[in-house]
């Protein structure tokens, strides 16, 4: 029997490709890597796509070197000769997962699934400085709306090429009651994937759940890990095209609306802060490759509502930190100056029923004793009590993490700041932790395996509640907590 309810229970990848896109018997360019739809509003969407030379990524295509005496996360160390990473006599294009992308043009159509509300962005062309990528933000849409998505192609000479499909949910209205369903996922990594084919499995199992929208808390991919070591923009580019060109992850993306935030093995490499280098990679050339390959907002910062009883704050915490290595002190941030009193500020006039912040590093944990890039641990302590005193003020807030390969549900049993780590993104990837004698005054479930979460918002019989359930990698729920209004208690 098929383990989905979904369409998406296929036999194989290649099979599945096909209802990811229409193919014209000579189509000319095609949409490689999906569409991805983010940065859902009540009356506006953004919708991302990239223009392929191949309707799939090339699965049979040569395998990476491995460099000399190759320094793990260190790429700068002497003695590593990171150039050599291709065959003799290959190029990028020539290897397992490449995708390469397309000059042309697409056509975006959104329409309302009653048939109206219908909305056209005119033929544009892909940017060839971004990867023949092309991002639009469609607006005068209708709250708690499904809407259908199609993005036409044509390549530079004007050919007709394939065409994408997908659909999405708007938010609901600021005072509507409506019940809303959210994951949350982080660490991906394409090496670390539980299905070689299809990829990793928790987007079919998060697809079949068909959540409103998904936030990827980041560390989406992994440019300090092998197969290749991401030393520069081109390779940084091939992991994301290689990653999604993977059928789980189109598949899912294509009818799920996604927030993407970033953490440090997606921008350069681990624990970084600006400035640093990786290889020929730049701190900054990392934050645009990442805005390039995901729908974006005018700010890396955000805060959305989604109804009556919900609003969410997804937060970074790379281009305004300080550097790790500096002492802690008043002054030593993650969140920035500007970002912290913006958080603060709206968090505190938000009038919605429950409020999660998603953020990509820990703030209550515990964390392993070698840490020193998080809140959840010694080296950013002054900022991290200065958080935790506030938000374990505000009534009925959470956080939802990512960063951490285990999931968790933790209390901070100084100020009352309840956290859930959703746990990496396959069981492969999980590890680096094991609980430590008193982390039962603070963690209150532990788990060493992968999977996501869920955000569950609804009402029974008038009365909202809020839902956090930890799944695995299949979809089934391993955690549940249950959280209502304080005045309900």
């Amino acid at each position: 029997m098929c383990p989905f309810s979904r369409p998406l229970c296929l036999p194989s990848a290649v099979a599945l490709l096909s209802f990811l896109f229409t193919v014209p018997s000579h189509a000319s360019v095609f949409h490689g890597n999906g569409i991805k739809l983010g940065e859902v509003t009540a009356d506006s969407v953004v919708v991302w796509t990239r223009l392929t030379a191949l309707p799939e990524a090339k699965w049979d295509g040569a395998s990476w070197v491995a460099p000399v005496n190759p320094p793990g996360q260190r790429a700068t160390e002497p003695g590593w000769n990171w150039r050599v990473q291709l065959p003799p006599g290959h190029t990028v294009a020539d290897m397992a997962g490449a995708l390469p992308g397309a000059a042309g043009s697409v056509q975006v159509t959104v329409t309302a699934a009653d048939g109206s509300n219908r909305i056209q962005i005119p033929w544009t062309e892909v940017r060839a400085d971004r990867d023949h990528t092309r991002q639009f933000t469609i607006d005068r849409l209708r709250p708690g709306t499904r809407y259908e998505v199609t993005v036409e192609s044509r390549d530079a000479q004007g050919a007709v090429g394939a065409t994408e499909r997908g659909s999405f949910r708007t938010a609901p209205a600021r005072d509507a009651t409506a019940p809303v369903r959210f994951a949350v996922v982080t660490c991906g990594d394409y090496p670390r994937r539980d299905d070689p084919a299809n990829g990793h499995r928790i987007y079919a199992a998060m697809r079949q759940l068909a959540p409103d929208f998904m936030v990827h808390t980041g560390d989406v991919e992994y440019y300090d890990k092998p197969d290749p070591w991401a030393t520069t923009p081109e390779l940084a580019r091939f992991k994301w095209n290689r990653l999604y060109a993977l059928p789980y992850l189109r598949a899912f993306h294509r009818e799920t609306a996604a927030y993407f935030t970033y953490d440090d093995h997606d921008i350069l490499r681990n624990d970084c802060w600006p400035g640093q280098t990786y290889g020929d990679l730049t701190f900054g050339a990392g934050v645009g490759i990442f805005h390039e390959q995901t729908p974006s907002s005018p700010l890396p910062y955000r805060t959305i509502r989604h109804g009556r009883d919900l609003q969410i704050w997804i937060t970074e915490g790379r281009v305004a930190r300080s550097a790790n290595t500096d002492p802690d002190g008043p002054n030593k941030t993650i969140l920035g100056a500007v970002q912290k009193a913006w958080l603060q500020r709206t968090i505190a006039d938000s009038d919605a029923t429950f409020k999660v912040l998603l953020s990509p590093t820990p703030y209550v944990g515990p964390d392993r004793g070698n840490k020193r890039d998080n809140h959840a641990n010694i080296g950013f302590k002054t900022e991290g009590d200065e958080m935790r005193r506030f938000l374990g003020a505000q009534p009925n807030l959470i956080v939802v993490n990512g960063d951490r390969h285990w999931q968790y549900r933790s209390v901070d049993p100084v100020t009352g700041l309840r956290e859930f780590g959703c746990g990496p993104s396959s069981d492969v990837h999980a590890g680096g932790y094991a609980p430590q004698p008193g982390d039962e005054a603070v963690q209150k479930f532990f788990r060493l395996k992968g999977g996501f979460i869920t955000v569950t918002i609804e009402r029974e019989h008038g009365a909202p509640r809020m839902t956090v359930r930890h799944h695995d990698v299949a979809g089934a729920v391993v955690h549940e907590t249950l959280i209502l209004p304080a005045a309900d208690r």
